[in-house]
C-alpha cells in the first residue's frame, strides 16, 4: 500500500475518526483544517504517537488557489498522496423560500466546489506514481433521500456522488478507485431532544451511528482487498434506506 493520505475536515468529528483511524491502518496521514490549527495540531500529535507521520495542511477548501497552492507545495516536497478522503462540509440549513443567495453558495462552493479544488491537484501526480490509490468523498443519506431545510445540502451530497461515479470511470485503469461513503445520523453534541427521539423512529436499529463506524467503512476500502470495489456508493445509515 502507498503511505499516505490526507483526510480534509479532520480536527474533529468524522474527520477526525477517519484520520485516526487511517493512521491505524499503517498511512501517513495529512491533517487538514480550515480554521481551528490547535485542534488539528492535537490529532497530529495523536498520530505521531502511533508511528506515522503526520502534517497539518490549513486551508478553506472552497478557496481553489489556496487549496492548489498548499497541495502542490505538499506534495513537492513529500511525494503524492496515495489516497484522498474528502470530509470537509458545511451546512446552512433553511426552508427553501426562506434560504438566502449566501446559504446556497457557501454550501455549494465548500461541499461541492470543494471536491474539485482538493482533488484535481491530487489525481495527476497520484497517476504518475503508478501505485494505484484511493478516492473517498464523503456524501449523505440528505444527497440520497433529500431532506426537508437542506435543498442546498442535498444538491452538494447528491452532486459529489455523480462526481465519483464518473471520476472512477476515468481513473479505473490507473487503478485508483473511486467510492462515495453516506452516513446517516451520526452521533454529536448537537444531537438531542425531541430532534433525536423522532429521527431514530425512521432509523431500523434505532440509534444514531458513530463516527468511528463511518471512518472503518473508509478503513475497508483503504485495503487491498477493496481494490475491486469502485463506483459505489456504499451507506453507513442504521437501515435508514
Amino acid at each position: 500500500m502507498g503511505s499516505s493520505v490526507l483526510v480534509t475536515g479532520s480536527s474533529r468529528g468524522i474527520g477526525k475518526a477517519i484520520a485516526l483511524r487511517l493512521a491505524r491502518e499503517g498511512y501517513d496521514v495529512a491533517v487538514h483544517c480550515r480554521g481551528n490549527r490547535e485542534a488539528a495540531e492535537i490529532v497530529a500529535r495523536d498520530i505521531r504517537a502511533m508511528g506515522q507521520r503526520s502534517w497539518v495542511l490549513q486551508f478553506d477548501v472552497s478557496d481553489r488557489a489556496a487549496a492548489h497552492s498548499i497541495l502542490t507545495s505538499h506534495i513537492e516536497s513529500e511525494g503524492a498522496f496515495y489516497g484522498v478522503v474528502c470530509s470537509a462540509g458545511i451546512t446552512r440549513d433553511n426552508a427553501f423560500p426562506a434560504m438566502t443567495g449566501e446559504d446556497w453558495d457557501s454550501v455549494i462552493h465548500t461541499n461541492l466546489d470543494g471536491f474539485y479544488n482538493v482533488v484535481q491537484p491530487l489525481v495527476m501526480p497520484m497517476v504518475s506514481a503508478r501505485q494505484g490509490g484511493r478516492v473517498v468523498a464523503l456524501s449523505s443519506v440528505a444527497g440520497l433521500a433529500g431532506n426537508r431545510g437542506q435543498v442546498n445540502y442535498s444538491a452538494t451530497k447528491a452532486g459529489l456522488i455523480g462526481a465519483t461515479k464518473a471520476l472512477a470511470i476515468e481513473l479505473g485503469k490507473r487503478g485508483i478507485t473511486v467510492n462515495c461513503v453516506a452516513p446517516g445520523i451520526i452521533e454529536t453534541d448537537m444531537i438531542e431532544g425531541t430532534f433525536a427521539d423522532e429521527a431514530k423512529k425512521l432509523i431500523p436499529l434505532r440509534r444514531f451511528g458513530r463516527a468511528e463506524e463511518v471512518a472503518g467503512m473508509i478503513a475497508y476500502l483503504f485495503r487491498d482487498e477493496a481494490g475491486y470495489v469502485t463506483r459505489q456508493v456504499i451507506s453507513v445509515n442504521g437501515g435508514m434506506l
